[in-house]
């Protein structure tokens, strides 16, 4: 089930505005009608800080996909599924995101659930999507503590609502930028063609870097992550095929770098977006309408990775190691 939405300020309760467009009414992934999310937190202190957080369209199923894009930053990741993604420009699964190497328990875990969904009696083949970011400097990632369990959890525990951010789910051990990080979430309803649609972004965040915001630079005590990652969700209602959902999936990538993402070496930074207007239910927009939207996920994914630090608190997991939270006075608009 979903844990209670965390209490900290948001980058907007700072005076922090990332772009112009308005946001939804959560400012969440769960802003895009038809889509919920649920997390699953595992945690033995003091060497266990993990989970798995799920990101449900609603009625998608192996034999009613979505028109699905997925663009990869940096490769040096687990996104199980991603090949056929890429392939046939469909997603017929929820997408998991969890830690690295949990990743395929995870996803013989959906499996197990999608084949036990009404309308799935018949299928023989399946496409799982599972993400992961290594969140092995805090816990005890050989143990692969993320189990069938906390799948199905995360599963059935997901919803439409405020979506919780920070150490939960997948985010529970991970860190970005020197800080603690997590889950983060934003939205945009930005204007296109002369229509409104939402675009959502939520993002697992842990991946090494100097931290900017506001045209600031902020030092974190953190080591610089060589084997973290970041997984970023997009979500829209606009009408775009598995093409245009690609380039949208690349300037989820692209946000990070407003961020001070490093890019390194060890970092796996995917993005998979999707779409949940069925082919066909509504006009299609042009790739010269997509300007609008393009600009609706660079500013949300990086309001995401904002809120990621800002909820997470102070953790000291494996081996005594701690990683501090971010201070919220030094992100605030006005604090020089």
């Amino acid at each position: 089930m979903n844990p209670s939405v965390s209490p900290h300020p948001r980058a907007r309760d700072l005076g922090i505005v990332v772009g112009p467009a308005t946001t939804g009414p959560l400012n969440a992934l769960t802003d895009v009608p038809g889509i919920r999310v649920g997390h699953a937190t595992v945690r033995t202190r003091p060497d266990v800080h993990s989970g798995v957080t799920a990101v449900v369209p609603d009625g998608v199923l192996p034999g009613a996909p979505i028109p699905a894009g997925v663009f990869v930053g940096n490769g040096y990741g687990k996104l199980i599924g991603s090949t056929q993604l890429a392939e046939l420009g469909e997603l017929e699964t929820p997408v998991l995101l969890t830690s690295t190497l949990s990743a395929f328990r995870v996803a013989d875990a959906l499996v197990g659930w999608v084949l036990e969904q009404p309308g799935c009696e018949s299928v023989l083949s399946l496409n799982p999507v599972v993400g992961e970011c290594n969140d092995g400097y805090l816990s005890d990632i050989r143990s692969r503590p993320v189990r069938e369990e906390h799948v199905r959890a995360a599963l059935d525990g997901a919803s439409a609502g405020p979506v919780a951010e920070g150490c939960v789910g997948a985010g529970t051990g991970t860190v970005a930028l020197g800080f603690k990080a997590g889950i983060g979430t934003s939205s945009r309803t930005p204007e296109a063609a002369g229509r409104r649609f939402t675009v959502g972004a939520l993002v697992q965040a842990n991946f090494g870097g100097t931290m900017r915001v506001l045209g600031r630079t902020l030092d974190g005590s953190a080591p610089a992550s060589e084997t973290g990652s970041c997984m970023i969700v997009v979500a829209t209602d606009a009408p775009l095929d598995a093409r245009q959902l690609t380039r949208v999936a690349r300037r989820a990538v692209f946000a990070l770098a407003r961020t001070g993402a490093a890019y390194s070496h060890g970092s796996g930074d995917y993005a998979v977006a999707f779409t949940t207007t069925r082919p066909g239910t509504a006009p299609p927009l042009a790739d010269a309408d997509l300007s609008p939207l393009f600009e609706a996920v660079l500013d949300a994914v990086e309001e995401a990775v904002l809120n990621s630090l800002l909820a997470a608190t102070t953790t000291t997991g494996k081996a005594g190691r701690t990683v501090p939270a971010l201070p919220a006075d030094r992100l605030h608009a006005d604090n020089p």
